[in-house]
């Protein structure tokens, strides 16, 4: 590299890392001319002495030291150009999954790709047997992190995946949509928390470990509340080897119901012009970056009903999460009515018999075991039970679902994945039962 053009590369970099690689390079420079001189002056110099020190002369050791200096600021050049700066010079990080699943089912299920429930079967010749690969479980995020915000740090992410349905093309699911999943921005206090953005529900924030469930977590309509809403939630929390909090949230209120293409409406939970409110009790206890934790919490929003009457809508949720070693076992337990639009409670079916709120209850248990640096596999069930005399006709009375995975991470960024997952749906007429086997490979940054 010639003198000019490291003296460019010193000009592009911030006036941080410039400063700090002057302040570098002047510290080499003194330590690689003073240490000879300073043992020069502590042992008596003879004739020998004085020809080795005019052979190393200052000169050479002048030479090193400009070759330290241009390696230095080569690499502060490289690691500033590299980098990405926000226009509030914020720290910013960039993270993503890519990653192709190849997939196949023996039943008519919801979604082929990641199903979670069973269709009843349909009048055609066709087989309802499929294999399938899509690629739209690919996720991409950033976080942004800033130092003393009101007092605290400020964390801000956000999280989206190409799993918001294709376009009416002959590409189908290989023209995948992009979908917003979660936006937050969090100040953190040491006794603290405040949050707003789309999250999942406070009272059930835990999801299963999948390769194969991204787009829609595992157990989803069999016993997992998910749905990411827009939501304000407040956290105020202890000191101590075990650490008690206190949450609150005031979120979105809605029924789950689908929305057209572009123009929207208020949906019957909107029509109450209530929002939904939740509050939950937790403890933490264990290690700082593998936290154990056990809550409970509680739901209540309105729903709009024929004959201008508004409903309640509510539920008793219990999470627990526990880390020993390198094992991590996980669940969820609720009790309720009309929950749909907390995602897929009621098996995806919010009203019953009488224009009432569908009751239900449904929960889901899983045990993952980190078997070594590159391994980690899991199994888990979930189930979704309506109140059967309440659903209406022809609708689904019991879901549930269980399943088993295996992740491998060979080396640096790469990952491969496999799952099964069996599930059954009963229905009036009887019990449908699907085999969906999932194979993943991709990559992480």
């Amino acid at each position: 590299m010639t003198a000019h053009h490291a003296a460019a590369r010193l000009n592009s970099v911030p006036p941080r890392a410039k400063a700090s690689s002057t302040f570098l390079a002047a510290l080499i420079a003194s330590a690689t001319i003073a240490a000879p001189l300073h043992a020069q002056q502590r042992a008596p110099i003879t004739p020998a002495d004085s020809a080795r020190v005019a052979a190393d002369s200052v000169a050479a050791r002048l030479r090193r030291a400009e070759e330290a200096i241009a390696v230095l600021q080569q690499q502060i050049a490289d690691q500033a150009s590299s980098g990405v700066a926000t226009r509030s010079r914020m720290q910013l990080e960039i993270t993503g999954r890519v990653v192709v699943h190849g997939f196949s089912n023996d039943r008519r299920v919801n979604n082929v790709d990641d199903p979670q429930f069973v269709r009843p079967d349909s009048a055609q010749a066709l087989p309802v047997e499929g294999v399938g690969l899509a690629i739209r479980q690919t996720t991409l995020g950033i976080v942004l992190t800033s130092r003393d915000v009101l007092g605290g740090q400020f964390v801000g992410d956000l999280d989206v995946d190409f799993f918001g349905g294709q376009q009416p093309s002959s590409g189908g699911r290989t023209f995948p949509l992009l979908r917003l999943r979660t936006a937050r921005g969090a100040v953190r206090w040491t006794n603290g928390e405040l949050m707003i953005g789309q999250e999942t529900p406070l009272i059930a924030g835990l999801n299963p470990v999948s390769p194969a469930a991204i787009g829609t977590p595992e157990f989803a309509a069999a016993g997992n509340l998910w749905l990411w809403l827009p939501q304000i939630r407040g956290t105020v929390e202890s000191r101590g080897s075990v650490r008690f909090a206190l949450q609150g949230a005031v979120l979105a209120n809605t029924t789950g119901d689908a929305v057209g293409l572009f123009d929207t409406d208020v949906d019957a939970a909107e029509r109450s012009q209530r929002p939904a409110l939740e509050a939950r009790l937790r403890a933490r206890f264990g290690e700082a970056d593998r936290p154990s934790e056990v809550g409970c919490g509680g739901h209540l929003a309105f729903l709009a009903v024929p004959g201008g009457n508004t409903e309640n809508t509510h539920a008793m949720a219990c999470d627990v999460r526990l880390m020993v070693s390198r094992l991590d076992v996980r669940g969820e337990a609720y009790t309720g009515r009309g929950l749909r639009g907390l995602g897929g409670g009621g098996i995806g079916q919010n009203i019953g018999r009488l224009n009432k709120p569908l009751d239900d209850r449904g929960g889901w248990a899983q045990i993952n075991v980190e078997a070594n640096a590159m391994v980690r596999l899991g199994a888990g069930c979930g189930i979704d039970k309506p109140e059967e005399s309440d659903v209406l006709a022809g609708g689904r009375l019991r879901n549930q679902a269980c399943s088993g995975y295996t992740i491998i991470k060979p080396g640096g960024p790469l990952f491969l994945g496999a799952e099964f997952r069996r599930i059954e749906t009963k229905y009036a007429a009887g019990t449908l039962g699907n085999n969906h086997l999932s194979i993943s490979a991709g990559f992480e940054f």
